[in-house]
């Protein structure tokens, strides 16, 4: 999907959407709308911040925001993001500015009009996902061992009720297409068993895993794309699991207990929101896939 913007210092230039940001934003009216609008939304805060923009990133991991690198009036070298209409980032620059750098990257500038937000760009960059997955989970663990901290009191981050709520509810607008319904019950009372009895309340990432996590010059690895939620730091352990689709299909229990062993978590409780997740989260389809199998391991 060609889109014309003004490279902001002088011509224009030529990008692609990224493919699957585009497929995600066609599913729904008001992502439609912001995709159209995406070019000249690009074009008024490159002018306005005097940004050098170069073509978007692309691949497995831009699918849910418009992310370009730029460089600045002075030289310095950022990422300009834009994110589509997403429930679970609405709080992704107040994380930023909470976590300051640490272990996340730093927010430079951020339009709340617009959602658009100027990053620190991480050189070299490279992926966490270029490592073996073992060496991916002591990494993660690390990084949210020192994520998980308490807000102060007057904050805005939402509880992460509010997140498994909205998933539920749009579990149960699709029970008609459900393969198993007793296991999608089982997740949802799960979900919320959990929510009830958490001991520890910190503010979640809900959205590490090592395509979140690039290497850079300032500390040995920075978190990217953070979706702050306040709650029970188990749950924040099952989407790095996720994103180890062969390891946790033929050995769910040991691929659980090693991660939440590094990351100082209650294995049990990290099992079940693993299970939950996988039972009962929202998806287009209930009759196949990776997560269906995992919640049926015995």
């Amino acid at each position: 999907m060609p889109a014309i913007v003004p490279a902001f210092a002088g011509a224009s230039m030529q990008f692609e959407i990224p493919t699957t940001l585009a497929e995600n934003c066609r599913k729904s009216p008001d992502r439609t709308k912001w995709l159209d609008r995406l070019p000249d939304t690009v074009c008024d805060v490159g002018r306005r911040w005097s940004l050098t923009l170069d073509p978007p990133f692309d691949g497995e991991d831009v699918s849910a925001a418009f992310v370009a690198p730029t460089t600045l009036t002075d030289g310095t070298a950022a990422v300009l993001k834009i994110g589509m209409p997403h429930m679970e980032a609405h709080h992704e620059a107040d994380g930023l500015r909470f976590w300051d750098g640490n272990p996340t990257i730093r927010l430079l500038r951020h339009d709340p009009g617009t959602g658009a937000m100027l990053l620190e760009r991480c050189t070299p960059g490279t992926s966490l996902r270029k490592l073996p997955e073992p060496e991916q989970d002591e990494i993660i663990a690390g990084l949210l061992r020192r994520l998980w901290r308490t807000p102060p009191t007057f904050h805005p981050f939402r509880p992460l009720s509010i997140l498994i709520e909205h998933w539920s509810a749009e579990t149960l607008a699709s029970e008609e297409r459900w393969t198993e319904p007793a296991l999608v019950r089982e997740g949802l009372c799960i979900f919320h068993s959990l929510l009830r009895n958490a001991a520890t309340d910190a503010l979640l990432a809900t959205d590490l895993h090592a395509g979140n996590v690039l290497r850079s010059e300032r500390q040995p690895w920075l978190v990217i794309d953070p979706k702050p939620f306040i709650g029970d730091p188990a749950y924040d352990a099952t989407q790095h699991l996720f994103n180890c689709p062969a390891r946790l299909s033929a050995d769910p229990l040991a691929t659980i207990r090693r991660l939440a062993d590094l990351a100082g978590l209650d294995p049990e409780r990290v099992r079940l929101w693993t299970f939950a997740r996988a039972a009962a989260e929202p998806r287009d389809d209930w009759a196949s896939g990776n997560a269906l199998a995992i919640a049926l391991k015995p």
